[in-house]
C-alpha cells in the first residue's frame, strides 16, 4: 500500500509544482530606435517577483504563481509601462516599448527642516502606518520625497521619482515602492494614493522566520485581501465573514467638515462659546438612521463575473457591513455602526464609488477609483501589506 501512495505522491508532484510555477519573458525597446533597454526594472506589481532587464533588453520572470498581475516596466528617463498578464494558463510572453519622458518642471517649495521633519511624520503615519506592524517599519531613503502641505486645505501632497525603500521589521518584507502621488485631506480624513510596489523577503534566521510567518498570517486574516478571495472562492461563512447590506443618512445637524475645521479655527482666539459650539458639533456623529440587515448576504447575491478572465465584480445597493467574526476590534471608530446585541467583531463599512468594485483573482482591488473603507480595513497602510501573491503557510 505505502508502495502505490509513494507513486502516487511521485506522479502528483510534478503536476502541483508545474501549475503553480510559471515563467514570464519578455525583451524591452525603445520606442523610437528600438534599440534595447538595459538595466530596466521589471517586476509584478504588489507581488515578490522582480528582476532587471539584461543588455539586449530581455527579462525572465521565474517561478509565478497562478493568478492575475500588473507587470509593470521602470527605467531612468523613459515613462513608466504597465501591462496585465494572467499566469497559469498559457506562457506570457511580452515585448515592451518605452518612451522617453518628458521633463516637467516640478512645484517649488521652500521650507525650513523643521517644516520638512514635520511633513515627513505625517506622511509616515498616513502611508507607512502607525499600527503595530508600522511602528516597526524603518524607511532607508525618506527625502527621495517631495512632500507639499498646503495649510489652507489642511492637505499633504508626496510623490517620488524614485523608489522609496521600507524595510518591515514585522513582517519580514523590505517594499520598494514607487510613489505616483500621495494625497492626505485632513479635513476630510481620507488618504488616496497612486503607485507601484516591489516585495523582497528579507534575511533572517529559522526562528525570525517563525515570528513573520505568525504575523503576516495574523495581517492576511480579516483583511480586504482575505474576503475578496473568499467571496469568489464561495467561501464566506467558512471564512468566519459576514457581508450585510446597510443604509445610513448623512446628520443634518453636524456641518460638513470643512465648514466645522474652519469654524473652529476662526474662533480658537474667542469667543469661546463659539467655539465650544463648533467642538460640540464635531463631536457629533456623522451618520443617523443607521440601519443593517441581520440576514448576511449570499455569495450569488453579490458577486459578478466579468468578460475579463479573472476578474470578478462585487455589487450592492447601499453599504456594505463586512463582520469578521474570528477576531474582535480594539480600535474604537465614532462613526462606524455597530448593533447593540452584535459581539464586538472586526468591522468595516464599505462605499462604492459606481455600480460595482472590481478585483481580481488575488483579492485585489483593479477598479479606480476604488471603493472606500471604514473601520478595520482602514487601518491598515504600507506596514500591514502583504504581497498579491501570499498565500497563508507561505
Amino acid at each position: 500500500m505505502r508502495f502505490y501512495w509513494f507513486l502516487l505522491i511521485c506522479f502528483l508532484c510534478p503536476l502541483i509544482a508545474s501549475a503553480q510555477s510559471n515563467t514570464i519573458t519578455g525583451k524591452v525597446v525603445r520606442a523610437d530606435t528600438k534599440a534595447p533597454v538595459p538595466n530596466a526594472s521589471v517586476f509584478l506589481n504588489n507581488a515578490t517577483y522582480g528582476t532587471s532587464t539584461a543588455e539586449d533588453g530581455t527579462f525572465t520572470l521565474s517561478g509565478v504563481k497562478s493568478g492575475q498581475y500588473t507587470l509593470v516596466i521602470t527605467g531612468v528617463g523613459y515613462e513608466e509601462y504597465s501591462t496585465t498578464v494572467l499566469a497559469g494558463k498559457e506562457p506570457v510572453k511580452i515585448s515592451a516599448e518605452l518612451t522617453q519622458k518628458v521633463l516637467m518642471l516640478r512645484e517649488v517649495v521652500i521650507s525650513s527642516n523643521a517644516d520638512w521633519k514635520k511633513n515627513y511624520e505625517l506622511f509616515r503615519k498616513e502611508f507607512v502606518g502607525n499600527t503595530e506592524n508600522g511602528k516597526e517599519c524603518k524607511v532607508t531613503n525618506p527625502h527621495i520625497l517631495n512632500l507639499i502641505y498646503h495649510r489652507g486645505k489642511q492637505q499633504l501632497e508626496a510623490s517620488g521619482d524614485e523608489f522609496l525603500v521600507v524595510e518591515n521589521l514585522a513582517l519580514g518584507y523590505r517594499t520598494k515602492f514607487l510613489l505616483k502621488s500621495f494625497l492626505f485631506d485632513g479635513i476630510e480624513h481620507t488618504i488616496s494614493y497612486s503607485g507601484s510596489a516591489l516585495f523582497e523577503n528579507l534575511p533572517g534566521s529559522t526562528e525570525q522566520k517563525k515570528i513573520w510567518k505568525k504575523k503576516r498570517e495574523d495581517a492576511y486574516y480579516g483583511s480586504a485581501q482575505h474576503f475578496y478571495r473568499s467571496l469568489y472562492k464561495g467561501t464566506l461563512k467558512q471564512e468566519g465573514f459576514e457581508a450585510h447590506d446597510f443604509t445610513r443618512y448623512l446628520n443634518p445637524e453636524r456641518p460638513d467638515e470643512a465648514v466645522l475645521a474652519a469654524r473652529i479655527k476662526k474662533y480658537r482666539e474667542g469667543p469661546r462659546d463659539s467655539l465650544a459650539k463648533y467642538y460640540k458639533l464635531s463631536n457629533m456623529t456623522k451618520w443617523f438612521h443607521e440601519s443593517m440587515v441581520k440576514t448576511p448576504y449570499q455569495e450569488m447575491e453579490i458577486l459578478r463575473k466579468t468578460p475579463q478572465d479573472g476578474i470578478y465584480a462585487i455589487t450592492f445597493p447601499h453599504f456594505l457591513y463586512v463582520v469578521y467574526t474570528k477576531r474582535e476590534e480594539t480600535t474604537e471608530f465614532k462613526d462606524v455602526y455597530h448593533p447593540l446585541d452584535m459581539p464586538n467583531y472586526e468591522t468595516s463599512v464599505l462605499t462604492k464609488y459606481s455600480n460595482f468594485v472590481a478585483f481580481d483573482m488575488n483579492g485585489i482591488v483593479v477598479s479606480s477609483p476604488g471603493p472606500l473603507y471604514e473601520g478595520s480595513w482602514s487601518k491598515a497602510k504600507l506596514g500591514d501589506l502583504l504581497p498579491v501573491d501570499y498565500e497563508p503557510g507561505d
